[in-house]
């Protein structure tokens, strides 16, 4: 099998598990119990968010979690750190190297995944036309967690532009297990949450109850 062929196939298996709750967890001393957390929780895809910089030793961690639960382990704007440390892809917004110029990118990716932040149609239609393998859009809902998320788009916005997209979208902003349900009907493949899983007595517990609510909706 020629080289280009095998990574492709590998990227597809990635992105075959490209469904369910999508947690996010900011660098922080907790991060790794976070993510072992919710991963415990029956989490499936799980992205490391570092503004400041990654910390080498928590993402190296975390990708061994992830390994040991058979999940994705996403680095949020930092493809080199996802390239580096062997995790399954990156996720870029709009102010991140690569967004606008995905090629590089993706050649220097090649089996891993890439992900992009979507807040409008014209952000979707752009992302059909690279070698993305999701979307990510909002904000659905009004949502403290990341300052530059915009105003929200409801579950109408939701459901209009993830309908334009030719890959799995994970929606984002302000989603917590009262919100799932509305999520999961507009048809889009994840729920992305932050706060509702960090802010929570105890992230393993709230992880797991935004698992069983999403799976509900397979019966």
């Amino acid at each position: 099998m020629a080289t280009d062929e095998a990574a492709l196939l590998a990227r597809t298996r990635r992105a075959e598990r490209l469904r369910g709750i999508y947690v996010i967890v900011n660098e922080d001393p907790r991060v790794v119990e976070i993510g072992r957390a919710v991963l415990d929780a029956g989490v499936k895809v799980l992205q490391y968010r570092a503004k400041s910089g990654v910390n080498i030793g928590h993402l190296q961690l975390l990708r061994q979690a992830t390994l040991l639960h058979g999940a994705l382990l996403i680095v949020n704007d930092d493809w080199r750190a996802a390239l580096k440390f062997q995790c399954d892809g990156v996720h870029l917004g709009p102010d991140d190297e690569g967004f606008a110029a995905v090629p590089p990118v993706r050649k220097a990716l090649a089996d891993r995944l890439i992900g992009l932040s979507c807040g409008t149609v014209d952000e979707v239609r752009y992302a059909n036309i690279e070698e993305v393998d999701y979307v990510g859009i909002g904000a659905v809902y009004a949502t403290a967690s990341k300052e530059d998320a915009g105003a929200p788009i409801g579950i109408d916005g939701l459901r209009a532009i993830a309908a334009e997209s030719w890959c799995p979208a994970a929606a984002i902003g302000g989603i917590g297990l009262e919100q799932i349900d509305a999520v999961r009907a507009t048809g889009v493949s994840m729920a992305a949450v932050i706060s509702a899983v960090a802010n929570a007595p105890d992230p393993g517990v709230a992880a797991r109850a935004l698992v069983e609510r999403w799976h509900a909706g397979d019966a």
